[in-house]
């Protein structure tokens, strides 16, 4: 019976994971990554769509990135969307594509990036603590209405502190993995 609760905590944590993944890849390390321009949006048609959907994205040298938009009108929406993110990159355009030169991180933009890593991570763990939290409050219930005996609800906690402590682990080590690639150059 607790069994499927488990299963369903561990969906949740491995989508908790999922999602600090992409969020992470949307931070700048120094190299060029399409995933950079994903969360930028522009106006297209009067409605607000991400760059990825109006444009072609591709990363021909480690240090630049093209956006070469479907319609050429939208080339300067792109550039002024690219400019007022928070990416810090000046965008050159020659009328049909973009050019995105991904500048070397300064040691200051080093810190700063490996912060914002560790608030993404942090927030990861702390969701995978509430998933745990939401689990084991449903044992202690399943416990009163009798549907759980205590030596099963003690079990069932067990086997969700395990499955934390492994998504914790995981989570810390992709939270290394970008703090390693923004450190390396």
């Amino acid at each position: 019976m607790y069994k499927d609760l488990i299963a369903q905590s561990e969906e949740s944590m491995k989508k908790s994971l999922s999602f600090l993944k992409e969020e992470l890849a949307t931070i700048r390390a120094g190299k060029a990554n399409p995933k950079l321009v994903d969360k930028i949006q522009v106006s297209y048609y009067g409605t607000m769509t991400p760059i990825n959907q109006v444009a072609n994205i591709s990363v021909p040298e480690p240090r630049s990135i093209i956006i070469q938009p479907w319609d050429a009108s939208l080339v300067k929406e792109i550039a002024k969307a690219i400019l007022a993110s928070d990416l810090g990159i000046n965008p050159s355009n020659d009328g049909k594509l973009i050019r995105l030169a991904i500048p070397p991180l300064t040691e200051e933009r080093r810190k700063d990036l490996i912060k914002q890593v560790k608030k993404e991570t942090e927030n990861s763990k702390i969701a995978v603590r509430n998933i745990r939290r939401d689990a084991n409050e449903e044992f202690k219930k399943l416990e009163k209405s009798s549907e759980l005996t205590k030596d099963d609800q003690k079990k069932a906690e067990e086997e969700m502190q395990k499955l934390t402590d492994k998504y914790i682990k995981l989570t810390d080590d992709i939270y290394k993995e970008k703090e390693k690639e923004i450190l390396e150059v």
